[in-house]
Formats: C-alpha cells, structure tokens, sequence
C-alpha cells in the first residue's frame, strides 16, 4: 500500500487493481501523499511501525533530498519501507538541471542501514521487487530510470540477491573488467563487443546494490572482480566518487561531477560521455 508524492502517473506506482484511499472509503491501496515528500517519508514509516503493511513512496529521484530526513530516520530504525524513485540521472533531459540527480545515488548510499537497487532492465526491476519484499529490516530504494531500457537476454536475476553478478563474460581471463548499473549497462555490453573487435577480452558486470554486494560471501566477490584483473572501468550517470573501491582507482569511472543542463536526455547522454564509442576509448 503506498503511492507518490503527486507524481504517480510518472512514478508508474498506481495500482490499477485498487482504488485511492479516502477518509470515508478505506478500502484502497492506492495513497494520494500530495507534494510533501517528508511527510509521505514519516507516514510510509509509520505505516510500517503500525504492521500488517509493507507500504512504498515514490517520487523524482532528485526529490529524495526532501524526505532525506524520514529516509535517514527509517534507515535508523529498520524500517522495511520501499522507496521508488524514478528519473535517476540526467537523461530527465528537458527539465533542466534542478530535476537531473547527480550526487543523488552517492548521497543515499552514504546512508547506514538502507539498501540502495539501482536496476539494469525489467527483469532485475522484478528482481529488486521481490527483494524489498523479503528484506523485513531495514528500508529499501529502488533507483529507475525515465528512460525506455532494452530487456537483456544476459539478465541473471537469481545472483541479483548479492549485489552484483557477471553480466556478460568472455572465454578464459578478461583483460578488462566493466561495471554499471542501471541505464547505463547497455553501454556497457556494446563497448564490450567494441573492444572484442579490438581483441580486448572484457567481463560485464552488472553491480545494481553496493550495499547487497559487500554482504556477499569473500569467495564470491573474488570471482565476479579478481584481484589480478587490475583493468577496470565503472559506467554510471551518477556522482563518481566510491567509485574508486571496485575499480581501484578514481580515475576509472565514467560518471559524473557537475550538474545537468537543459536539453533532451539523449543529446545530454552524449555530450557527457556516456556513449559507447567513448567507453571503449576510456
């Protein structure tokens, strides 16, 4: 049970199968929060303080910074609330820059105690789902795109549960490792087709929640990065910094670290690097 803060039919959390919530018809599942997303934060925590509720808020990913303060308090008291944020980058496009997160996905990840999903396509999107609904201790945010994504045939939901997972591999040690999340692990798979042409041996990995990743088992996190494949690259239209510790080294990561600017997100997308001519040139 949940809904948005005035945003609903953009955040697609409407459940067509219910009807709104009223104070003379408490039937629906469906919550009008209006826009106040701090409060929408406090009554989703109260929701789920009360039980018999997992409740969901939704809103614009840059207006996270609104309900940072319920988030941060959720996080705090274990709360299992789900958060579904949607226009997570600066593909928002025509917006402009006050609508287009940068430090958005660093900010929330730098948040004890709150799971942070940022998924690639529609299956991990399913995926995240049903894993905010098994995590019962704490909160989770669910960071998607505006944009149309394709559905990967690579897409191995069953490893989604630990973070992160080799996406699309090569025969024998990589020369490369590439890492992404979210919209841009496309990218990620045509610049390794691209380097493939090149005769660079490259593995995709698709790391949707740093926080899952490092609860993972040591064996496992070795075998999706081993130590002695040195070459590595991150590819995410966020804020790079944290960056550093998967890819070893802050100069690796095709991110990015000033705000947006007012255009279509596809022409900002390219202007800003996140092409796959330029992910293989890096």
């Amino acid at each position: 049970m949940g809904g948005s803060a005035d945003l609903a039919p953009s955040n697609k959390t409407i459940i067509n199968a219910s009807h709104d919530f009223q104070k003379d018809n408490r039937t629906g599942r469906n919550i009008r929060f209006g826009v106040r997303e701090h409060g929408m934060g406090a009554i989703v925590s109260g929701m789920a303080l009360h039980g018999g509720i997992r409740p969901f808020a939704g809103t614009f990913f840059v207006f996270a910074d609104y309900m940072r303060p319920s988030i941060r308090l959720a996080s705090l008291m274990g709360l299992p609330v789900t958060y579904v944020f949607t226009h997570d980058s600066i593909a928002v496009g025509e917006d402009g820059p006050t609508h287009q997160p940068v430090e958005h996905l660093a900010s929330l990840r730098a948040i004890p105690g709150l799971v942070v999903i940022r998924p690639a396509d529609a299956n991990e999107t399913r995926e995240a789902w049903k894993m905010a609904m098994t995590i019962t201790d704490m909160p989770v945010a669910l960071v998607l795109s505006r944009q149309k994504l394709p559905v990967l045939e690579q897409t191995n939901v069953k490893d989604l549960e630990k973070g992160g997972y080799i996406l699309d591999d090569c025969s024998g040690k990589p020369d490369i490792i590439i890492i992404g999340t979210g919209a841009e692990i496309h990218l990620c798979l045509s610049a390794k087709a691209g380097l493939e042409k090149e005769n660079i041996k490259a593995r995709v990995v698709s790391m949707p929640s740093w926080e899952l990743f490092e609860k993972a088992d040591p064996a496992y996190k070795e075998k999706v990065l081993p130590d002695e494949v040195g070459a590595r690259i991150a590819v995410e239209a966020g804020l790079p910094m944290g960056w550093e510790k998967y890819v070893k080294g802050c100069n690796r990561v095709i991110g990015i670290d000033h705000f947006g600017a007012s255009a279509p997100g596809g022409i900002l997308l390219e202007k800003f690097g996140f092409t796959v001519d330029n992910v293989v040139k890096k």
